[in-house]
């Protein structure tokens, strides 16, 4: 009777060491898969990334462009505070547009 409960006792254990094996010799592989998947970008993401830079920077520049049309128009009008500011905004927006490049 003992014999055969050590028997099925070291078939048993037997599944259970090679998982023990298995584990402790896969794991350090998989930290460094999953730490280099962490620590490179795919292109998929890099060009998400662009495009919210891009539409960020367009919606600045038009922004700024509606500022500058309503002090044109206020230069117009013979605000010369205003003619300055349009100057300065249309400064930005050539700088904004020179970050795009």
């Amino acid at each position: 009777m003992r014999l055969i409960v050590c028997a099925l006792l070291f078939v048993l254990l037997q599944g259970c060491v090679s998982s023990v094996v298995s584990n402790v010799v896969t794991a350090p592989i998989k930290v460094v898969s999953k730490t280099a998947d962490v620590l490179t970008t795919s292109q998929s993401e890099s060009d998400e990334k662009r495009g919210r830079e891009l539409r960020k920077r367009e919606e600045a520049i038009g922004k700024l462009g509606r500022q500058r049309v309503k002090a044109r128009k206020r230069c117009a009008n013979g605000d010369r505070e205003a003619c300055e500011k349009a100057a300065d905004l249309s400064d930005q927006i050539k700088r904004e547009q020179d970050r795009a490049r």
